[in-house]
């Protein structure tokens, strides 16, 4: 008889969450069992041309993929599209049914969707990669799974801005006339209608909803830490877009100290501290993280032991089930704050519930990815950059405000204050503004809720989203 845990379906661990949540949202349970389920369901099996590395001949691979939208309550669906070889339908349902979750927390009116594609993006060329998301995109369209008002990707785990991009000059092309075309995918470069701010978004979300945490004086105590993130050590398990952007903006504008690294090839610890932009352009220059001076490694086959390692605040940031019943009981962080989807399995988190580890969901954490997304589509269906219109105006205003000081006083304002001090809001000031704005309001309902019910934070977040997604039902009339 085997001794080895089952790591859990991720399906199952978002259903038991959904369950644990149920009981506080005061709904019937035929709305429950509606808003649970995924709507529409798209599994797909394309061929594409690809060059085989063995024997450098052209052949056929058919390439597995799926397309999830979860809940239709509003419209369009949205929701990221990964490439991974480990993608597979429950998968992809799971992620969809957080990101309907998601988008009602942070009060996005979008449905929830999720999209992916089997296959492990190092093993293919850039022509392939193009070829496989134009064709991908294709089987969308012609399903009608994708549009500005039907169903809106984003990036996700391996893909961004380039695939973003490939995927919106395919709809483009083929919804030639669509004169809202560019909102049918977020998260594009920059120059292609995509919007600033938006590839740090979900890491900077992150940070943002950390610092209302160690904000609140109540829960820094319960779990034996002062308030503030200042000076409190992190682990971060993932260096891709999310953690590593979650350890600088950290580090620059926290004053965290990261103390431990994890990634593929393996991890890093350093009671000193390990500087992210330095650690950063080392895995540039040599491949490896393993190579940041004066630091203890752990090898690939012990990479994931740095989630057990001493830490104040421990941020998963890579792929879903990384703390399970097997490992749980041997974390020492005191807050987990979960960048990724899906890194705690509800069996572990009972577990750490009952250590008193304070976890804030993903449900929550990881919206500012959505956030930005929704900024970027209506950038997309207004046909104008933020802050186009009141930039000069406001800019205007504070110099004649500031002249007016200058008057009164008698005292000569510097030229350089004066620059610094009276300027309008650029579209990066006003998008990191607005992210803000929405992860402190929404950390608040969520806290809110919380401390009514006297739950965990993961059940007040499902239970505060469920209950936000059965109003929109018992509004519309669908159900009395």
């Amino acid at each position: 008889m085997s001794s080895q845990i089952q790591v859990p379906n991720f399906y199952n661990t978002v259903e038991n969450f959904f369950k644990k949540a149920a009981p506080y949202t005061g709904l019937d349970a035929g709305l429950l069992h509606q808003i649970n389920v995924c709507n529409s369901i798209y599994a797909i099996q394309f061929p594409v041309e690809i060059t085989n590395k063995t024997t450098g001949k052209t052949e056929v691979k058919v390439i597995e993929a799926y397309r999830v939208q979860h809940s239709h309550h509003r419209l369009p669906t949205k929701g990221g599209i990964r490439y991974a070889d480990n993608v597979d339908q429950h998968e992809v349902m799971a992620l969809a049914t957080l990101m309907s979750y998601k988008c009602a927390i942070v009060h996005v009116p979008f449905g929830g969707a999720k999209g992916g594609v089997k296959i492990n993006p190092k093993d293919y060329t850039e022509d392939e990669l193009e070829r496989i998301t134009r064709r991908y995109t294709y089987e969308l369209v012609r399903r009608n799974f994708i549009g500005p008002s039907i169903d809106v990707p984003a990036p996700d785990y391996g893909t961004g801005g380039r695939e973003m991009a490939w995927i919106y000059d395919t709809y483009r092309t083929l919804r030639e006339n669509e004169i809202d075309a560019a909102g049918c995918v977020t998260g594009k470069p920059v120059a292609l209608y995509g919007i600033q701010g938006r590839t740090e978004a979900t890491g900077r979300g992150v940070f943002y909803g950390l610092r209302e945490a160690c904000s609140d004086v109540h829960d820094m105590k319960q779990v034996g830490l002062t308030p503030g993130l200042a000076g409190k050590t992190m682990i971060i398990q993932g260096m891709g877009n999310v953690g590593s952007y979650t350890g600088t903006i950290s580090q620059q504008e926290g004053d965290v100290k990261v103390v431990g690294v994890g990634e593929y090839e393996g991890s890093i610890y350093l009671e000193g501290g390990i500087d992210i932009e330095k650690l950063l352009e080392i895995r540039k220059e040599t491949g490896s993280i393993l190579n940041y001076p004066g630091a203890t490694v752990l090898p690939q086959a012990d990479r994931n032991k740095i989630l057990e390692m001493p830490c104040d605040i421990l941020v998963p940031a890579a792929l879903e089930n990384q703390i399970t019943s097997e490992n749980a009981g041997r974390i020492q962080a005191k807050i987990i704050g979960e960048a990724a989807n899906g890194p705690i399995s509800s069996a572990a988190e009972e577990i750490l519930l009952k250590k008193g580890v304070l976890i804030i969901p993903d449900v929550y954490l990881n919206a500012g990815g959505v956030t930005v997304s929704y900024f970027e589509w209506l950038k997309n269906l207004s046909h104008m950059r933020f802050g186009r219109m009141e930039k000069r105006f406001n800019q205007t205003s504070q110099e004649r405000l500031l002249h007016v000081m200058q008057d009164l006083t008698g005292r000569q304002i510097d030229p350089e204050l004066l620059r610094k001090v009276a300027r309008g809001a650029d579209e990066v000031d006003l998008v990191r503004s607005g992210l803000e704005e929405t992860m402190a309001r929404s950390y608040g309902f969520i806290h809110e809720f919380q401390r009514q019910h006297n739950i965990d934070m993961r059940t007040a977040a499902f239970a505060y989203a469920i209950k936000l997604i059965g109003n929109d039902y018992t509004s519309l009339g669908i159900f009395p």
